[in-house]
């Protein structure tokens, strides 16, 4: 009786190190929702994305503005597809490092506060960088039509150099 008396004190701190883990690992997430300027949205589940990605609409395209605006949080290593807007998009660059490529250019790196112009028509991808998620806004241009999905970028094409 007495050798399990003696590990009566060891389960009490086995059972208070898993409550501390469960309390900092949300504590952890608590603290990076704090710090996002919009909610991460819906984990995205169509096949535009290599990777995990969430979306937050913040507007949707309608008569009067035919401009949607979305919140875009890429994981590291998560990118979209080879894809072209008709009328344009905007990404603005809130947290993170990410990519982005027009189809025949050089890949570029953005960065937090960094503004990327996206032309109308022309095929291009964005991401997260391989190391560091991603946060982005785009304001994509609804007045000329939808998004058009073209092929998944290639591993050559996401680790090539910028």
């Amino acid at each position: 009786m007495k050798k399990l008396v003696e590990y009566i004190p060891l389960a009490f701190v086995f059972m208070f190190m898993a409550c501390d883990n469960k309390a900092k690992t949300e504590n952890a997430a608590t603290a990076e929702s704090d710090n996002m300027i919009f909610a991460k949205g819906e984990k995205i589940t169509n096949d535009n994305f290599t990777g995990t990605a969430w979306l937050n609409s913040l507007v949707q395209a309608d008569s009067i503005n035919q401009n949607a605006v979305g919140s875009v949080t890429f994981e590291p290593g998560t990118r979209t597809k080879w894809h072209a807007h008709p009328a344009g998009q905007i990404i603005l660059a809130l947290d993170g490092v990410g990519y982005y490529q027009e189809k025949g250019s050089p890949k570029i790196i953005v960065k937090k506060g960094d503004v990327v112009k996206c032309p109308a028509n022309i095929p291009h991808w964005h991401g997260a960088s391989e190391d560091t998620k991603f946060v982005q806004i785009a304001i994509t241009g609804r007045e000329k039509g939808e998004t058009a999905w073209l092929e998944t970028v290639t591993d050559e094409e996401y680790h090539g150099k910028p």
